[in-house]
């Protein structure tokens, strides 16, 4: 029982060596948690750094927000260590839409503007859980629970959000139901959602 407990609550694998910096050659190299790693011995500091994350993302799309992710494909020194951190920048009334994080827990930081954020609770509940957020403020978005924020702010935001795992992962619902590929049958999806077929349709076309 203990084992099963510890399993369940385990995410990324824990490292076995001090550094597992992920290359994509395999010569010479251990394959770890989906990535293989480059000899200990020759790690250099530029494996453990990424620069950039101070510059602002281009936020003209259809939402209004753009998230810079640096998980283990950007920064190789994350492999194995069950980090990762993305920027995330919304012009007013711009909004990280509806989505989840089947791999991770989220911790939030506001570095400038006003945002509202909330989650869903799970079945059967659906408990929805919300906050306005000012600079400086934290928040959690617990394991894989479907969470958004919006900016309702008059300038533009931008926020910090870390994750327990190196690869986080992102389900966005809207993108993921009506843009599938191949497309998800629209009598299914119009019953799912209780939507008139055609508002279905309309909206696979969009994404």
């Amino acid at each position: 029982m203990a084992l099963a407990s510890f399993l369940a609550s385990a995410y990324d694998p824990s490292p076995l060596e001090d550094t597992c910096v992920a290359v994509d050659e395999p010569n010479n190299a251990v394959f770890v948690n989906g990535k293989f790693c480059k000899n200990p011995n020759l790690t250099v500091a530029e494996d453990f750094l990424y620069q950039g994350l101070n510059i602002p993302g281009n936020t003209s799309n259809y939402v209004g927000s753009i998230v810079n992710l640096i998980n283990v494909d950007q920064l190789p020194g994350e492999n194995t260590l069950g980090v990762a951190v993305a920027r995330i920048d919304y012009e007013p009334n711009g909004q990280n839409p509806p989505h989840f994080h089947p791999r991770a827990s989220e911790i939030f930081i506001v570095l400038e503007g006003t945002l509202y954020v909330g989650f869903i609770t799970s079945n059967p509940e659906h408990r929805f859980i919300s906050k306005v957020l000012n600079k400086g403020d934290v928040f959690v978005f617990p394991f894989s629970l479907i969470h958004f924020q919006v900016n309702i702010g008059h300038t533009n935001a931008v926020a910090i959000a870390a994750f327990n795992s190196q690869n986080p992962g992102v389900i966005t619902i809207a993108s993921s139901m009506f843009g599938s590929n191949p497309p998800i049958n629209p009598d299914f999806l119009a019953r799912a959602f209780q939507l008139d077929k055609r508002v279905v349709e309309y909206l696979q076309a969009q994404f």
